[in-house]
């Protein structure tokens, strides 16, 4: 492990292994990305990795769009290979009128950023996925260009594209501590040892507040456990991602034949939790029969849990921080998967102390102290 880094990057799931690229592409020549366990092995690759433009937010419509458009191109430009991208569809569902009039507003800011987005009937949405059931279903909402991806191939194609261009990966090598004097992170002290560094990126998800504790910050962000189930291989049935506001879940078919499905339980104690339990089936089976009853006597083969970090407003938190000079923070907020392509390229592009592509002012952590929250109303 190199002694000396003009950059640190603490996270090695699909941010932080795009902000690690992103600033390899800028010309930092000295990176090193640190990792606790193996890449992916936090949020990233514990996610349903649904891919959707549909948000209640420019920025998250903006930061989604633009990622979408670099997931086409990924395994291409990094050399990785196919990073399986499949733009099969988004279903939106509701089912009362209050769910319905959020989503409809939604739609008005994606229609504003050219976002192919559209309210559909319920017999609309019957002949776009056939075995939902649209008993009581006020309304949905769609967009062809959504869909699935790989998490793992994604962060992976990160990686190799960092690593070409010289970037050091050090898995298995948890952070234990944070030197700073002043306004200034002088060093991180690993497992392998101490790096001297110039600058740090906080790309650790749901562990971001505790690295924050190591600088003395407290971060008002909260890991919230999601769970989520595979079933058995079935024939392809089902193209578009079916997300049920009603139901707070998801499902989706994907490649191998397997519906993956989960969702969270917003109101259970905030903290890292990876155990999973069998209320999660008998409940995530009821949604999932409600909204497609041919899944009735689907096998699953097995369940896990992950997290999102949850900010106060559901949106990401980027940039810099006022108490130190060089500390950046790359926080998905519960999108991060989806998001991570185009937030490695506009943390990349404010450390180099570019004008970003997206203004990412407003997404600054000074906005909980501020009282300038942008709440996003699509999470699911």
């Amino acid at each position: 492990m190199r002694k000396k880094a003009d950059v640190v990057v603490i996270g090695g799931g699909s941010i932080g292994c795009s902000v690690a690229y992103n600033l390899a592409k800028k010309g930092f020549k000295n990176i090193v990305l640190l990792e606790r366990k193996y890449l992916s092995s936090g949020s990233t690759g514990r996610c349903g990795a649904g891919i959707r433009q549909m948000w209640g937010t420019e920025m998250n419509c903006l930061i989604s769009r633009g990622s979408a458009e670099i997931f086409k191109t990924l395994g291409e430009e990094t050399g990785f290979g196919d990073v399986e991208f499949r733009q099969s569809g988004y279903l939106l569902t509701t089912y009362d009128p209050s769910q319905t009039e959020r989503l409809r507003k939604n739609l008005a800011v994606q229609h504003k950023l050219g976002i192919n987005s559209h309210m559909i009937t319920p017999k609309e949405a019957k002949e776009i996925v056939p075995y939902v059931n649209t008993e009581g279903m006020d309304a949905a909402f769609f967009c062809q260009e959504d869909g699935h991806i790989n998490p793992f191939k994604v962060t992976f194609a990160f990686a190799k594209g960092a690593q070409d261009l010289g970037v050091e990966i050090s898995r298995y090598n948890s952070v234990t501590d944070i030197k700073y004097k002043d306004r200034k992170i002088t060093s991180i002290v690993t497992e392998e040892g101490e790096i001297l560094t110039d600058a740090v990126v906080n790309a650790a998800g749901a562990w971001c507040k505790e690295i924050g504790k190591m600088i003395g910050l407290s971060h008002p962000v909260e890991p919230e456990r999601h769970q989520i189930l595979i079933t058995e291989p079935l024939e392809d049935m089902m193209g578009p991602l079916v997300m049920s506001f009603a139901h707070d879940s998801y499902i989706q078919q994907v490649p191998h034949g397997g519906f993956i499905m989960g969702y969270g339980n917003p109101d259970e104690p905030k903290k890292i939790n990876f155990n999973h339990d069998w209320s999660f089936l008998e409940q995530m089976a009821k949604k999932a029969v409600f909204q497609l009853p041919v899944l009735k006597d689907v096998r699953f083969v097995r369940q896990w849990a992950g997290h999102y970090e949850i900010s106060p407003d559901g949106q990401p938190i980027l940039g810099s921080v006022p108490e130190m000079d060089n500390y950046f923070m790359a926080l998905g907020c519960g999108k991060g998967f989806m998001l991570s392509p185009m937030i490695g390229k506009l943390i990349a592009e404010k450390m180099a102390g570019e004008a970003t592509s997206l203004p990412i002012d407003s997404l600054s952590i000074e906005r909980f102290a501020k009282g300038e929250l942008i709440v996003e109303t699509g999470v699911v």
